[in-house]
């Protein structure tokens, strides 16, 4: 048996990026409790990921 989680830079960077926060009014919403909350980190992705495709 395989273990469930995966983890693959690209696809969590897409999900959970900052610019695709940015282009939903959902993301957008999120950005904005965030930055009131006062997080430093607002999406999960820390590191610059190169989204494009090899």
């Amino acid at each position: 048996m395989s273990q469930t989680y995966q983890p693959k830079k690209r696809k969590r960077a897409k999900k959970h990026g900052f610019l695709s926060r940015t282009k939903t009014a959902g993301g957008k919403k999120t950005l904005l409790r965030r930055r009131r909350k006062g997080r430093v980190a607002l999406s999960t992705v820390k590191q610059k990921v190169s989204i494009k495709k090899k």
